[in-house]
């Protein structure tokens, strides 16, 4: 019996314009059209996040939250913090604890009826529309309505249904299924039409989303929180049983923030402070900078990569606490515009599909943020009334001789900083293309069991195992071991700009402007 092994390629992509890259590949070509219609890197990312809300509905949207980077040409570098937040009236008496020891960050208790992570009483006030909202306001061109408009035509037209998405809807049919809304959206197949476009897939008309976001459109942002459409989702979210009050969405506030900075090599490395991923990323970065990793063997590389990922874990959970999300879904998107602005933007919902409710009278898919609380009382980050919580997002931006070089992220829970810390040793230290980095296997050090792809050279295990157990693994598509990052970067002393995107996913894409 013969086997046939296959290499799975996306080449980077280079343009003399603007490049947004992101995990849907119709998202970045609507991110790619602001940009050839003249808006800059501010209006394509907002434009990007908001039609991801309709094309992959199970990683991000409208009823998440996140983070976002920003640099203007003359690298001066500032953070928006719009994720999400719990229900002034979250009780930790809601989330009654039930079996487990409760020892270790490995073994805690349940939640009675996991209604932590599932359910209306998972849901966090969201923050997307807001920050999408504020971000353009301060650093795009173009107009909230002008930016909303494609996807609306998106939801109107529906989303595509090819095998990748009912993949992702047979994955989570089991949690869909207890919500009669959810299940109504997703897995009742009488509800897609033809694709005229593609014999093999189908089209999942959205008529809700697309009448909410006409509303947006209209009405402008602050509607999602003091008007109309926040009227109609505190109705639906208490109606099945959410604490979120008209309260919570009328104080809901972004806020700006300084980013976390640190020196690697030649490079200066901003990403978001705080309660995120980010200041684990710096301090993975600074342990790697005590080593000379630019001429190592990959086995060594990889093993310097485990003990720093490690050790920053241990001082991350002493410190910070836990995001209890081994695997949170999430959707990044980097993007470069001609005059050099760069955003480094991620936007979540958690676990895939959220809380797995929709808010029925707007097609809203809302997240599961208390996930994200450590359930154990006393903890750093355990659930409180109005409190924000512990995420993995660490989007980056990289600056050289002070202007803005890099912009790059990941999707995958804690597995996002390690990815992040791998690709921009390879990039900085190895002096390797962003092709080669995305293509060269890596490992995830998020666990104490570290996981090696299969494809890393056979020492590599080997190099790892003198410190940490080793487990071997595929870069599957589901469950996704390794993150899923994007990255652009500036083009160098008159070089194209660069684009790259996760290889092993069928819809991730870099697209570019038309010159």
């Amino acid at each position: 019996m013969s086997h046939q092994t296959w290499a799975v390629t996306k080449p980077q992509i280079e343009c003399a314009g603007g490049i947004v890259a992101a995990q849907h590949h119709e998202a970045a070509q609507i991110g790619a059209d602001i940009l050839s219609a003249g808006g800059n890197a501010m209006d394509a990312a907002i434009a990007t996040a908001i039609a991801l809300s309709v094309v992959e509905p199970w990683l991000s949207g409208l009823g998440g939250g996140g983070f976002l980077l920003h640099a203007d040409k003359q690298g001066h570098v500032e953070a928006l913090d719009f994720n999400v937040r719990a229900p002034i009236a979250a009780d930790p008496a809601d989330y009654p604890l039930v079996g487990g020891e409760g020892g270790d960050w490995f073994n805690w208790p349940s939640v009675e009826g996991d209604r932590n992570l599932i359910g209306p009483m998972s849901i966090c006030v969201p923050g997307a529309v807001a920050g999408f909202a504020e971000g353009l306001s301060k650093y795009g061109s173009m107009s909230w309505a002008d930016i909303v408009a494609p996807t609306i035509a998106l939801a109107e037209r529906g989303m595509r249904v090819d095998w990748f998405a009912d993949l992702a809807f047979a994955v989570d049919a089991a949690g869909l299924s207890t919500n009669a809304h959810c299940a109504a959206l997703f897995l009742d197949k009488s509800r897609r039409m033809p694709d005229l476009t593609d014999p093999t897939a189908y089209l999942l008309p959205m008529p809700a989303k697309a009448k909410m976001l006409k509303r947006l459109a209209k009405a402008g942002a602050q509607d999602f929180y003091k008007g109309e459409i926040a009227e109609t989702l505190v109705h639906d979210l208490q109606a099945c049983g959410s604490k979120i009050s008209s309260k919570d969405l009328a104080g809901y506030k972004t806020v700006w923030r300084e980013p976390a900075k640190a020196s690697y090599r030649d490079r200066e490395i901003y990403t978001m402070p705080g309660l995120s991923g980010g200041p684990s990323l710096l301090s993975s970065l600074g342990r790697l900078s005590e080593h000379d990793l630019g001429q190592m063997d990959e086995a060594h590389f990889a093993a310097h990569h485990a003990n720093a990922i490690r050790a920053t874990y241990e001082e991350r959970l002493k410190s910070m606490g836990h995001a209890a999300a081994a695997h949170d879904c999430t959707s990044h998107l980097s993007v470069i515009d001609k005059a050099g602005n760069v955003v480094s933007l991620t936007n979540t919902l958690l676990s895939r599909f959220g809380a797995k409710v929709v808010a029925p009278s707007l097609e809203l898919v809302m997240n599961n943020g208390m996930m994200w609380f450590d359930p154990r009382p006393n903890q750093p980050n355990s659930i409180a009334s109005g409190a924000i919580p512990l995420a993995n997002m660490s989007p980056v931006i990289t600056t050289k001789n002070g202007k803005p070089d890099i912009a790059i992220g990941a999707a995958g829970g804690r597995q996002i900083f390690p990815a992040i810390a791998q690709l921009l040793s390879r990039i900085i230290d190895r002096q390797e293309t962003p092709e080669a980095a995305f293509h060269a296997p890596r490992i995830d050090a998020s666990s104490p069991t570290i996981l090696v792809n299969r494809e890393a050279p056979k020492d590599t295990a080997t190099a790892i195992s003198a410190h940490h157990p080793v487990q071997i693994a595929e870069d599957s598509l589901y469950p996704v071991q390794f993150a899923i990052p994007s990255l652009v970067q500036a083009g160098a002393d008159g070089e194209p700009n660069i684009g790259v995107v996760h290889p092993n996913n069928p819809w991730t894409a870099a697209r570019g402007e038309k010159q």
